[in-house]
């Protein structure tokens, strides 16, 4: 006979699921910085499957406000553009940095803003108030 403790199912040594995904099944939790940078590499502000375009931007806000940490925000807008070649997830860390630490998103903003479509895009951003500013006329003078 097997020596059931020994020989057991793979499904059964694994940990459980805690939190129920978009699709409804089981799922990890993340940490929030986890999480935002898995959103800023592969989301979209647009409907998808299990999301709407408004479940993704009210989870990145909650997320981002989460997280105390403006360098690691500045660090993940750039490497979402560079690295994930993303154009709205870098731009809304980009306005959200405009809200928190000017001095941060100047260091970042060509590196961010590096096309006319990005700059647009903050631009529209910063002017629907979603990110709590309708302007950047105190980001660029403060």
């Amino acid at each position: 006979m097997v020596n059931k403790s020994l020989f057991q199912s793979i499904t059964s040594v694994l940990p459980r699921g805690t939190v129920v995904s978009e699709a409804g099944g089981p799922a990890y939790t993340l940490s929030a910085k986890h999480a935002l940078a898995q959103m800023a590499a592969t989301g979209t502000f647009d409907n998808v499957y299990y999301a709407t375009a408004k479940n993704q931007l009210d989870a990145m806000r909650k997320l981002i406000d989460e997280i105390d940490d403006n360098e690691f925000l500045a660090k993940l807008a750039v490497y979402s553009r560079e690295r994930a070649y993303m154009k709205d997830m870098p731009a809304a860390l980009l306005v959200v940095l405009s809200t928190r630490d000017t001095k941060l998103m100047h260091q970042v903003f060509d590196r961010v803003a590096d096309n006319g479509r990005v700059l647009r895009t903050v631009f529209r951003m910063t002017r629907s108030g979603q990110f709590g500013r309708k302007g950047l006329l105190n980001a660029i003078h403060p």
